[in-house]
């Protein structure tokens, strides 16, 4: 019988990457996440019954033992950026990667595969990377021979980074950004995907791994790289962190006090912590190139996605080429 991949948050960016992958290899894949019927899109990935969304909460053992049942191999790919309700920081990374490490320990798993962040700092002023840092040293207490993937900040067809800027370049002529010198080193998705199967197939060896992309890059440069795809000219201002500050807890107290009616996906206090850190590899880390990877550049793949936020989307190059004609 094939083997098995259980994937814990198999229907997230990374997570259905991964799991298209391993089917593609041949593995029986196991979606692991909370509403397996939002989810139901993984079973396309391979032939029928073998990619299989079933229901899990991380924060719950006995529910995480019967993902994990008779698994070969583990992927905890489970992300969220705000909290929401049970689900914060501290339960999602630190309490379920903490769950996923020791029951995968105990149940006899053979490979393990976590996926981080780069910069994690138990010690940060985020909680999101201090949970970050605490969930993946939960990981290595349990399971010393996972292998631990830490990414820049991912871009792909369904990212919250691109498509966000994409989004606000669209409200008016003027974006206000924050952070516009700090620098990252974006990570395309199916390299971090290709990553993590090499880790569940055990073609990787144990240990840390800080992945990303081929070039460095400024957030201010980033979004120049928004612009230009997606054909919009718009005035980029780089607000001072003081200003940032005060605007991101305007929002989140909005967020508050509506109960979340109004959910602040513009910038929270949280994420300005971490604009004002270089998001970029360590000298001297493992990274793609000891996995035998050449990482993808953004401006590779960017039009496949962003040319929907086009003034006229898909329709964009018909209308520059028709001006062309009227010249003639």
């Amino acid at each position: 019988m094939a083997k098995l991949v259980t994937i814990f948050g198999g229907s997230g960016l990374v997570g259905r990457q991964v799991a298209r992958l391993m089917a593609k290899r041949g593995w029986r894949v196991r979606i692991a996440v909370r509403r397996p019927d939002e989810a139901l899109f993984t079973r396309t990935y391979g032939a029928v019954g073998q990619v299989v969304p079933v229901l899990c909460n991380i924060r719950d053992e006995a529910s995480v033992r019967r993902a994990m049942s008779d698994a070969d191999a583990v992927v905890n790919c489970v992300n969220i950026e705000r909290t929401e309700g049970k689900s914060t920081f501290q339960t999602v990374f630190e309490d379920g990667a903490g769950n996923i490490a020791r029951l995968s320990k105990e149940m006899g798993v053979a490979r393990v595969v976590h996926i981080s962040g780069l910069g994690v700092d138990p010690d940060s002023a985020s909680r999101y990377v201090a949970a970050k840092a605490r969930g993946e040293a939960a990981m290595l207490a349990h399971r010393p021979d996972a292998v631990v993937l830490r990414p820049s900040v991912i871009f792909g067809p369904d990212d919250h980074f691109y498509n966000r800027f994409a989004s606000f370049a669209r409200l008016g002529p003027v974006m206000a950004i924050a952070g516009g010198n700090t620098r990252m080193q974006p990570v395309f998705v199916d390299d971090v995907a290709q990553a993590a199967v090499l880790g569940a197939t055990g073609e990787a060896e144990s240990g840390i791994y800080e992945l990303g992309g081929p070039d460095i890059l400024t957030l201010r440069e980033i979004v120049g790289q928004v612009l230009e795809v997606t054909h919009r000219r718009r005035l980029v201002l780089n607000m001072p962190f003081w200003l940032a500050r005060i605007g991101a807890t305007l929002l989140d107290g909005l967020q508050f006090m509506t109960g979340r009616l109004f959910a602040n996906k513009i910038l929270g206090r949280d994420q300005l912590v971490l604009l004002q850190s270089d998001n970029v590899v360590s000298e001297g880390a493992r990274g793609f190139a000891d996995l035998g990877i050449q990482p993808t550049a953004a401006e590779a793949v960017l039009e496949d996605y962003l040319w929907r936020f086009r003034p006229s989307g898909q329709y964009d190059a018909i209308k520059d080429s028709a001006k062309n004609l009227r010249s003639l």
